[in-house]
């Protein structure tokens, strides 16, 4: 279908007017009282030296100028064009590419490894001692980026506490543990009327990741900060393993309390009721964490 047509121009408007021609503008007409150019635009007056210029010793050039050693770039001025940012490296005048400067003798032989010096751990063991605990120190482990600098081989607590198997931990992770089980004493004698002889012992060096899985961040195990608790024993009753307990009973009551109190040595608690992955004992470490925060869940 065509386009509709606009209606006739009514006769009273009359013909549309012509536009104005485009008029190009000319420059204004150049004063009489200025000189007419000469040389291709410029003015006699323009093309005439001047004085300075016509002096001998301003046309001829400076004994500076002119003197070969300050005509040539100085060395300091050469390597700082080739070795300044974006240069490239020039061929000499014989056409030889410069050979760069030579080693200095500290800098020799391989490079320097970076080191970290372990953290003194003294004041702790001292303090583990008085705790009662019985430990010795081991070799630094290095396992990729697992490994521990000062680790320590705990194989009781206080009052003949036996840990079976002895745990692999730092001095901290080794305070805090001896710490809690101080507190699991009162407990068991409270809760259950039997003093605590032992805790059966998970994992506590491994170099793994967290829940075992070889795609997670690594845990704490991986640097003998971390230790899982299995279960308790005592002189005179079955031993209690980690796991959920008849509500209500003593044994229930018993493993509330220490996994409570727990919270307050460690900086991470997990347990039963936390995944599966920790649905049979409790997992105790010393992560650091941003503003003191802990996990205890």
């Amino acid at each position: 279908m065509p386009p509709p047509v606009p209606p006739a121009r009514p006769a009273e408007l009359g013909a549309p007017a012509a536009p104005d021609p485009v008029v190009t503008p000319l420059p204004p007409e150049r004063p009489t009282d200025l000189p007419r150019p000469v040389d291709g635009g410029r003015t006699s007056d323009a093309v005439k030296p001047s004085e300075a210029a016509k002096s001998p010793d301003a046309a001829k050039p400076s004994e500076a100028a002119k003197s070969p050693e300050t005509a040539k770039p100085s060395e300091a001025t050469k390597l700082a064009e080739a070795t300044g940012p974006g240069a490239s490296v020039k061929p000499t005048e014989t056409g030889e590419t410069p050979v760069p400067p030579p080693r200095p003798p500290e800098l020799a032989g391989t490079a320097l490894a970076i080191t970290v010096t372990p953290v003194d751990d003294s004041a702790c063991r001292r303090r583990l001692e008085r705790l009662g605990a019985r430990f010795e120190p081991l070799p630094p482990i290095s396992n990729g980026q697992c490994g521990a600098a000062k680790p320590l081989k705990v194989t009781a607590l206080a009052d003949d506490l036996a840990l079976a198997p002895p745990v692999t931990l730092v001095c901290e992770a080794a305070e805090s543990l001896a710490r809690w089980t101080t507190e699991v004493q009162v407990a068991a004698q409270r809760d259950l009327g039997q003093p605590l002889k032992g805790l059966a012992i998970g994992t506590s060096y491994e170099c793994r990741g967290q829940n075992h899985d070889p795609d997670a961040k690594l845990s704490e195990h991986s640097f003998a900060n971390g230790v899982d608790v299995m279960g308790f024993s005592f002189a005179g009753r079955p031993a209690i393993s980690v796991a959920p307990a008849p509500e209500g009973s003593p044994e229930a009551v018993f493993l509330t309390a220490v996994r409570t109190r727990a919270c307050d040595f460690f900086r991470t608690v997990l347990g039963p009721g936390t995944d599966p992955a920790h649905a049979n004992h409790l997992h105790l470490d010393e992560r650091a964490r941003n503003a003191g925060h802990r996990l205890c869940q």
